[in-house]
């Protein structure tokens, strides 16, 4: 028996070696867009496509739990891994690290989605996309509104598409630092920072920057999931249960 660790953050590489300690036997999966990450387990990239689907794949390698720690923004991959494991009777776990919150100085607002964003980002001059891979269309709409709008579009995967004129494309992969995020925000003159609520550490430095120069943030909600068996804010607490309930169903399966 295994468990699959749906991951692709940083949360989850932390606890796939954490788990690994412990004696887990695990499978980590990651979508693979950016890098494959090192570590002493099985890893499988680029999704459960190419295996039949994530339930031919659990009934193929004798999976008996899913943990995910994927993106908070990774709504799909999530509920798919909720109902597929109660497809296969199997129990579904979930880490998700807390949302950042908005402290005095900030100048947040707050978007239920891009249907919502794009019409308050029409008057911006020079953006700042920090929000993950962007449609191709959509910053076409953005610069139709305006032909001397400048957009930066950071990502950490190369998108699929050339770069219109007037956007400028930045490769990046987090942690970032406070100097060098207040730099390109200075660098560029950005008057409204795009981003998602990722929570952590590793990328808030954006946050702090765009607070201190008095950028607005607009801030993309966090889309809702559906409900695992168990969800953790905490990674030790996580962590802890998912050892011993691995070590229960080896024990119970060992004894029969």
């Amino acid at each position: 028996m295994s468990l699959l660790l749906l991951g692709g953050t940083a949360d989850a590489r932390r606890m796939a070696a954490t788990l690994h300690q412990q004696g887990i036997k695990l499978i980590y999966s990651v979508a693979g867009l950016v890098r494959k990450p090192n570590l002493p387990c099985e890893i499988i990239s680029g999704g459960f496509s190419q295996f039949g689907g994530l339930a031919r794949y659990i009934q193929q390698h004798d999976i008996s739990a899913i943990l995910d720690v994927t993106h908070p923004y990774a709504r799909v991959m999530s509920n798919t891994a909720v109902a597929v494991a109660q497809q296969e009777n199997i129990p579904c776990w979930r880490f998700y690290r807390e949302p950042w919150l908005e402290t005095e100085g900030d100048q947040w607002t707050l978007f239920n989605g891009w249907p919502e964003l794009l019409p308050a980002l029409k008057s911006k001059k020079t953006l700042l996309l920090t929000a993950g891979q962007v449609e191709e269309s959509l910053l076409h709409e953005l610069l139709a509104s305006d032909t001397t709008k400048t957009i930066i579009l950071r990502t950490a995967a190369t998108p699929n598409y050339p770069m219109p004129d007037k956007v400028i494309w930045l490769k990046a992969i987090g942690p970032f630092n406070f100097a060098a995020e207040r730099q390109l925000l200075e660098q560029y003159e950005v008057d409204v920072l795009v981003s998602k609520n990722s929570g952590g550490s590793a990328i808030i430095a954006k946050i702090h920057a765009a607070g201190e120069l008095n950028i607005p943030v607009y801030m993309l909600a966090r889309p809702n999931k559906d409900q695992a068996d168990q969800e953790f804010l905490s990674a030790s607490e996580c962590s802890e249960f998912v050892v011993t309930q691995c070590h229960q169903r080896s024990l119970t399966l060992s004894n029969q």
